[in-house]
């Protein structure tokens, strides 16, 4: 095994039992306020779940710069295109279920063509955010982000990663989509962790599978490579955290040493980060890939930990999904 992070040595070393840190919301609602303090052009809306999303921790300190502006995301994104075609650079915070399911048309129209600078934040993706049920558990974003030309879309996986995104969202000359998650997530690397979007992040070498993975899965891939290691299986393990642009780089050298793949996300099957790594694959290095993902359906309500059992979108899910992997090799 070992403690890189592809020219980093940042990464932390690989464990089963992974300590749990804060939400990714958190860490991003930290960020902002430090963007804030730093950036006078830093501007802030949010569809009236502040508290949800934290970007509130922005309001209460810039409050001439924070626009609550109630249950509208289709209009908060027309607002934030009004800003950053005047300079600004607005960081627009809701579920991610509502951003982007109720205000596509206008990152369409008002960001995307454009290619304006719009920070886009979708809190409680997945269905990790539990009890609230299917009309807010996001699982079709990736998708709807993917398809909008020149977005970047990323999913940190724990509470550094994401105020390293953050950070790199606003020096980023263009669309940005980042997802946010509501539980807590394990943490994974030390707070001066070296971030790029576009390049992903191996925590784990291996040379039988590869699994590749993002959001909470990334910690669940990481425990996965461990009990396949007791298997006698060695699993690489990337951090996906761009689905778009995916490094493609990372993947044909993942291709060419291990010859299968595991991709893991908390998303539906068709459009997300399976979707990106089996296109990349196609056009460079193709390889055997089995998939842990919501699949074409819906959840139910329930627990976010119950959820993620039943629907298979654990560590136990990726062993097999592994096993299954390396035998079609």
């Amino acid at each position: 095994m070992t403690d890189t992070q592809r020219g980093s040595p940042t990464a932390r070393a690989p464990r089963t039992e992974l300590p749990l840190g804060r939400a990714t919301r958190e860490a991003y609602g930290d960020a902002l306020l430090e963007l804030g303090k730093a950036n006078k052009d830093i501007v802030a809306i949010d569809a009236d779940l502040a508290k949800s999303t934290f970007s509130w921790t922005f309001g209460k300190q810039f409050p001439e710069r924070f626009f609550n502006i109630g249950i509208q995301e289709a209009n908060m994104v027309g607002m934030a295109t009004g800003l950053a075609s005047s300079g600004k650079i607005p960081f627009i915070s809701s579920f991610a279920s509502f951003v982007l399911g109720k205000g596509f048309d206008q990152l369409r129209m008002g960001a995307a063509y454009p290619h304006l600078g719009i920070k886009v934040i979708g809190s409680h993706g997945g269905i990790s955010l539990g009890e609230d049920g299917v009309s807010q558990q996001s699982v079709e974003d990736v998708a709807l982000a993917c398809a909008l030309p020149g977005f970047i879309v990323c999913i940190p996986a724990d509470e550094h990663a994401m105020k390293k995104a953050v950070h790199a969202a606003a020096a980023h000359r263009g669309p940005v989509y980042l997802r946010l998650g509501r539980p807590k997530a394990h943490v994974l690397y030390k707070p001066d962790v070296e971030f790029e979007f576009g390049r992903a992040i191996q925590l784990r070498d291996g040379k039988d599978v590869t699994i590749v993975a993002n959001g909470l899965l990334v910690a669940q891939a990481v425990m996965a490579a461990d009990v396949l290691a007791d298997k006698g299986i060695e699993a690489r393990v990337l951090d996906m955290h761009t689905v778009k642009p995916i490094d493609r780089d990372a993947l044909e050298e993942a291709s060419q040493i291990t010859g299968a793949f595991v991709v893991a996300e908390e998303h539906l099957h068709y459009g997300g980060l399976g979707s990106a790594v089996a296109l990349a694959l196609a056009e460079g290095t193709p390889a055997p890939i089995e998939f842990v993902d919501l699949g074409d359906r819906y959840a139910e309500s329930g627990k976010p930990e119950a959820l993620m059992l039943k629907y298979a979108m654990t560590a136990d899910a990726i062993v097999s999904a592994a096993e299954r992997v390396v035998d079609r090799k």
